[in-house]
């Protein structure tokens, strides 16, 4: 699928997609991190993506793994390390 447009509302944490076949897909973003992350550092990485670059999260979503994503970004601390 190719990515138009991208855009991220925060009142209902969702992001709209509109693709080349003009096409529109809607993203909700809580299921997203539902379906995908484990802890509060996975969610961090997601959140990121998704206002940093959201025609990019939205790719990750639509055209990739997100899962094999956040095992590959996620830097995780522990209490050691955070003292």
């Amino acid at each position: 699928m190719t990515i138009c447009t991208a855009t991220y509302d925060m009142d209902t944490n969702c992001v709209t997609v509109r693709l080349a076949d003009r096409s529109i897909v809607t993203i909700d973003c809580q299921k997203v991190e539902d379906a995908f992350t484990d802890d509060i550092y996975e969610r961090s990485e997601l959140d990121y993506l998704l206002f940093s670059d959201t025609a990019a999260y939205a790719d990750l979503v639509l055209n990739e793994d997100p899962g094999r994503y956040l095992k590959a970004v996620t830097q995780y601390q522990t209490d050691e390390s955070m003292m």
